[in-house]
């Protein structure tokens, strides 16, 4: 994510009366305040927070992107470490996209009404951004890509987004590195008996993580980060479908999905599937009693 200040702060300046940068002229508030440009005419007074939530959530996705992508680089040079500090920053963001979701809550079902037929088409299933999300965390679906074809801006992303390597990818190759027997999960044909045989080996190699959890103190460290990243992904699909029923009901989605029907399939996505699994298998530590006299 490239930083949209350059060196020519003087002349930013200079647009808002000054020549020196200023928090206005920084952050671009005058133009911020102008982009919450509402359908609705007389515009109905929610529709502007309705505008607001999600333009938060699509900057807050772009932060996340810009972790994630870092994180991988880290993670590449062998700085677990470093890759954990920055997938914190990415829980405690989660956390407040879990808890935002509620403010729409405010917003009464004959409320939303008096604007929403004038957002058909869209629809949050649209956002690319949230969608990258899934695929650099590891959730990549290929028909999904066919809904965005038509979308000269949106479909390039996405495509390069599902060709690129995952932060679970990133996970398992320093995991191989420190001796981890880890088949890849992904060009895998789920109908093939072997899926099922390599993913159990995945699972038996992972065991070692926890285990021997001191020896292999940063690695686990960062899979329940991962964990956490996921956990707080699907508690936010959970506070979704919450208040969209809450709001409209079983009505279908203003780009023609489902709704809610829709919203309950995903509830059960998981990011990093093998790190949950692996508790199944685990057993009850060994207690040392000591030395014997």
């Amino acid at each position: 994510m490239s930083c949209p200040i350059s060196g020519n702060e003087k002349e930013e300046g200079k647009q808002y009366g000054h020549s020196s940068l200023s928090y206005n002229s920084y952050l671009k508030v005058p133009e911020l305040k102008n982009l919450q440009i509402c359908q609705s005419n007389p515009a109905h007074h929610d529709e502007p927070l309705f505008i607001v939530i999600h333009q938060t959530y699509e900057l807050w996705f772009k932060l996340i992107l810009h972790e994630i992508d870092e994180t991988m680089k880290l993670l590449a040079d062998d700085r677990v470490k470093r890759a954990t500090h920055f997938l914190r920053r990415v829980v405690a963001i989660m956390k407040v996209l879990v808890n935002q979701i509620h403010i729409l809550e405010t917003m009464s079902p004959q409320d939303f009404l008096g604007f929403r037929n004038n957002l058909n088409p869209a629809s949050g299933f649209q956002s690319t951004q949230f969608r990258e999300l899934e695929m650099a965390c590891g959730l990549k679906d290929k028909q999904l890509l066919e809904h965005f074809k038509n979308d000269e801006i949106a479909y390039p992303e996405l495509m390069k987004r599902y060709e690129s390597h995952t932060l679970q990818d990133a996970y398992y190759a320093v995991l191989r590195k420190q001796g981890f027997d880890l088949p890849q999960p992904y060009d895998i044909d789920e109908s093939d008996p072997k899926s099922s045989e390599r993913e159990d080996k995945r699972i038996q190699s992972l065991r070692k993580l926890y285990e021997d959890s001191e020896k292999y103190a940063d690695l686990n460290d960062l899979a329940e980060v991962l964990i956490d990243i996921d956990e707080q992904i699907s508690l936010w699909r959970v506070n979704h479908v919450t208040v969209v029923e809450r709001v409209i009901g079983f009505k279908r989605g203003t780009g023609g999905s489902e709704g809610v029907g829709y919203l309950r399939s995903t509830l059960h996505k998981r990011c990093f599937p093998d790190l949950w699994k692996v508790r199944t298998v685990l057993e009850v530590p060994a207690i040392s009693c000591g030395p014997t006299k």
